[in-house]
Formats: C-alpha cells, sequence, structure tokens
C-alpha cells in the first residue's frame, strides 16, 4: 500500500492519486523497502572494499 508524501495516509495498490488529499502518489512505492536495502547492501560492500585496501595501502610503522 503506498503512503501519500503529503498526508501520511495509505492508499490502495495501484491507485495513482490519493484517495485522501488527491496528490499524485510516488511511482515506485512498492519498491522503496527493497531499494533502500539494496542500497545499503552495496554501500557496505563498498565500504569492505574500501577497508581492505586501505589496510595494504597505507604505510606500516616501523619500530
Amino acid at each position: 500500500m503506498p503512503n501519500c508524501l503529503y498526508c501520511q495516509q495509505d492508499n490502495p495498490t495501484g491507485a495513482d492519486e490519493c484517495e485522501n488529499c488527491g496528490m499524485p502518489l510516488p511511482a515506485l512505492a512498492d519498491l522503496a523497502p527493497e531499494r533502500r536495502q539494496r542500497r545499503f547492501l552495496w554501500f557496505c560492500i563498498g565500504l569492505t572494499a574500501f577497508c581492505v585496501v586501505m589496510f595494504f595501502w597505507l604505510p606500516r610503522s616501523i619500530h
């Protein structure tokens, strides 16, 4: 169920406009949680790769 960005009311799936306020609903509202999770996963993979590269690239202190 897409949530209206303006009045925060739930609307039936497939609706183009909010039933409460009449404003257009976001086109990809149903895919937002999956897209957010996928973006977070790629961020974590990128951060891990960056840390591995920095581990081998940065100089070691010699005592």
